[in-house]
C-alpha cells in the first residue's frame, strides 16, 4: 500500500481504512453513512484516564437516565458489587437496577466466561446478569465466540428519549469489575481483583477509556445491535442453559426498538470504529468471514509512521504483530518506538511462563529491527509498587490515536471480539514541531494531548510542564533519562530523595530452554491463538 502525502480533508483517507479496506461488506457500519465513508466527522472525544475517572462519568450518566432513555453495554467481566464511587448505593448493579426501575431500557451482553477454576469470571458475570435482570433490565450471557475465544469488548452506548443531542458512548479497556477503580496516585481499588503478590493487597491499575459524542455513537450503537440480533444460540453450554431460568437469566434476546438517528456534530474529531470478529461456526451474520479492521487499521497507520510510535499495552505479544512495527522502524530511520507495559504479568507460578515467552518473542523482533530506537518501560507508584498496565493505547506521530479493548497480540487481532476507535482531530496543534512526520498532516490536537497527558503522569509533572516532550527526539531522551535516574537511585540503595517519575526500564523475564519446550506451544495455541482463515495465515496477511 503506497503512502501518499496529503493534508486537510484528505488526511482521513490516508490514515483511516476505506470501506473496502475494512474487508467486511456484510456489516452496515460503513454503508449506513450518507457518503458511505468508513468513518464519521464532527465528533468530540474525551479521554478518561483511570478507572476512577471513567466510573465517575459512568455513574453520573446512569443516574441521569430516565423514562425512555436506553443504555446498552458489553463487557468481558462484570462484578455487580463494584462501586463506581464512595459508599453504598454506588454499586454498578444497584445503579443499573435503579435506572431500569425509573423506566430506562438496560440491555447488556456479557461474555459467558470460562470457569472460575481456570481464573476467569463465570460466577461474577452470572451474578451481574441476575442482579440487573431482577431490576427489570436484560443481560444475556453471550458465548457466541470462536472456540477458546472470548467477548472482550467493553463499551456502553447511551441514547436519550428527548433527542440525540445528549447521546454518548464510552469505550476502551476498563471492565465493570473489581480492581479497576484506581486513580493517578495508583494506590489500587479498595475492591481488589486477585493478582500476584508482587502487586500487593490493592494492586495499582493503569487504564484508559474514552467518551465519544457525535455521529460515531451511531456506529457503536449499530455494533451493539449486530451482536444482540445475532439469531444463533447464545450458549453452547447445555447444562448452563437449562439452569439459566432458575438463575433469573435468559437466553433469548428481546426485540430492540428501531435505532435512533445519529447524534449531531459535537466537535472536530473524525472517528473510525474498528472491530475484531473471528470467522466462526455458526457464522456471525454481520461478519461471516470475520472482521479484522483493528489489525488492518494498525497496518495502514504504521506505514505513515516517521518519528514516534507510543504504545501502552497489557501484553505486547506476538512476533507476527510486532513484525508490523518492526517493518515501520526499518522503513523510517528517524522513527522511535516507546512502549509502557506491566512489569509483571497477572499470572504467577508456572502459568506465567507462556506469557513470558510471548513477551520475549515480541521484544526480540523489535530489537532486531532497531534496538537503539526502541525503549520499553514499566510503571510503579511513588511507593515503589509496580503498576499493572491494562491500557490499550497507541499514538503515531501526534496525528493518529487509537484507544480500545484490543491488545497488541494475535488473540485481539483475530480471535476475540474487540472494539476500538481511531481518532484524527481536524484541529492542528500550534505548538512546534508543527509537522513532526513531515508528510503535511501536521500535529493534531487530540493525539498530542493524549500522549502528553499520559507522559506527564508517568513523569510526575503538572499540566503544562511538557515543553521538552513536544519534539519526539527530545521527548525520547527525556523519558530515557528519567527512567535511568530512577533505576540508578535503586542501584545506589535508595539514598537521598527519590527522583521524580514512575518509569523504569523494563527487563523481560528470561525463560529456560527446558521451560520453553512446553510453554511456547501453550502460548501459541492457548494464550495467543491465531484465528485467521488458513489462506490469510499462510500468506502472512490480516
Amino acid at each position: 500500500m503506497e503512502v501518499t502525502e496529503a493534508s486537510g480533508p484528505d488526511a482521513e483517507a490516508n490514515w483511516f481504512l476505506s470501506a473496502d479496506e475494512r474487508g467486511n461488506p456484510y456489516s452496515d457500519i460503513d454503508r449506513r453513512h450518507r457518503d458511505q465513508a468508513a468513518w464519521t466527522v464532527g465528533n468530540r472525544v474525551r479521554t478518561l484516564v483511570h478507572g476512577a475517572s471513567y466510573f465517575a462519568k459512568l455513574r453520573e450518566t446512569i443516574e441521569s437516565l430516565g423514562e425512555g432513555d436506553s443504555l446498552h453495554f458489553t463487557d468481558w467481566r462484570g462484578d455487580p458489587d463494584e462501586r463506581l464511587g464512595e459508599g453504598s448505593g454506588t454499586e454498578i448493579g444497584a445503579l443499573l437496577m435503579a435506572a431500569s426501575r425509573r423506566g430506562a431500557q438496560i440491555k447488556g451482553l456479557v461474555w459467558r466466561s470460562h470457569s472460575d477454576r481456570l481464573g476467569f469470571s463465570a460466577k461474577q458475570n452470572r451474578h451481574l446478569g441476575q442482579e440487573v435482570n431482577a431490576g427489570g433490565g436484560e443481560v444475556l450471557l453471550d458465548q457466541r465466540v470462536h472456540r477458546g475465544g472470548s467477548h472482550h469488548q467493553k463499551f456502553i452506548v447511551v441514547r436519550r428519549r428527548n433527542g440525540p443531542e445528549g447521546d454518548l458512548a464510552l469505550l476502551g479497556g476498563i471492565d465493570l469489575c473489581h480492581g479497576r477503580r484506581d486513580d493517578e496516585q495508583h494506590l489500587g481499588d479498595p475492591q481488589p481483583q486477585p493478582m500476584p503478590k508482587v502487586y500487593g493487597a490493592t494492586p495499582p491499575w493503569h487504564d484508559v477509556q474514552v467518551c465519544v459524542e457525535g455521529p460515531a455513537v451511531g456506529d457503536l450503537d449499530l455494533s451493539f445491535r449486530e451482536r444482540w440480533d445475532d439469531p444463533h444460540p447464545t450458549s453452547r453450554d447445555l447444562l448452563g442453559v437449562l439452569q439459566d431460568p432458575l438463575r433469573r437469566l435468559q437466553d433469548e434476546p428481546s426485540r430492540l426498538p428501531p435505532m435512533p438517528s445519529d447524534p449531531p456534530a459535537r466537535g472536530s474529531h473524525s472517528v473510525q470504529i474498528l472491530r475484531t470478529y473471528p470467522p466462526r461456526v455458526p457464522a456471525y451474520p454481520f461478519a461471516p468471514r470475520g472482521e479484522r479492521s483493528i489489525a488492518r487499521a494498525y497496518l495502514k497507520a504504521l506505514r505513515r509512521a516517521r518519528r514516534l510510535i507510543y504504545i501502552e499495552d497489557q501484553f505486547l505479544w506476538s512476533r507476527e504483530v510486532m513484525q508490523a512495527f518492526a517493518d515501520a522502524l526499518a522503513a523510517s530511520p528517524d522513527l522511535h518506538l516507546i512502549a509502557v507495559v506491566p512489569r509483571f504479568f497477572d499470572q504467577s507460578g508456572l502459568a506465567v511462563r507462556p506469557s513470558q515467552v510471548g513477551r520475549l518473542e515480541a521484544l526480540r523482533v523489535l530489537e532486531q529491527a532497531a534496538r537503539e530506537r526502541v525503549a520499553i518501560f514499566d510503571l510503579e507508584n511513588k511507593a515503589g509498587s509496580p503498576v499493572y498496565v491494562h491500557a490499550k493505547v497507541c499514538v503515531i506521530d501526534d496525528v493518529w490515536a487509537g484507544v480500545g479493548s484490543d491488545n497488541l497480540d494475535r488473540r485481539s487481532w483475530t480471535c476475540d471480539s474487540e472494539i476500538a476507535c481511531a481518532v484524527l482531530d481536524a484541529e492542528r496543534d500550534a505548538r512546534p514541531p508543527l509537522d513532526p512526520a513531515g508528510l503535511g498532516d501536521g500535529a493534531r490536537r487530540y493525539a498530542r494531548d493524549l500522549r502528553l497527558q499520559l507522559w506527564r503522569e508517568h513523569l510526575d509533572r503538572a499540566p503544562g510542564e511538557d515543553a521538552d516532550l513536544l519534539d519526539s527526539a527530545q521527548a525520547v531522551s527525556t523519558l530515557r533519562r528519567v527512567a535511568s535516574e530512577l533505576d540508578r537511585w535503586y542501584q545506589d540503595g535508595c539514598r537521598g530523595p527519590r527522583p521524580p517519575g514512575r518509569l523504569r526500564a523494563h527487563h523481560a523475564q528470561p525463560v529456560s530452554a527446558l521451560a520453553r519446550l512446553w510453554a511456547e506451544p501453550i502460548y501459541r495455541l492457548v494464550y495467543d491463538p491465531d484465528a485467521r482463515p488458513r489462506a490469510l495465515r499462510g500468506a502472512g496477511r490480516w
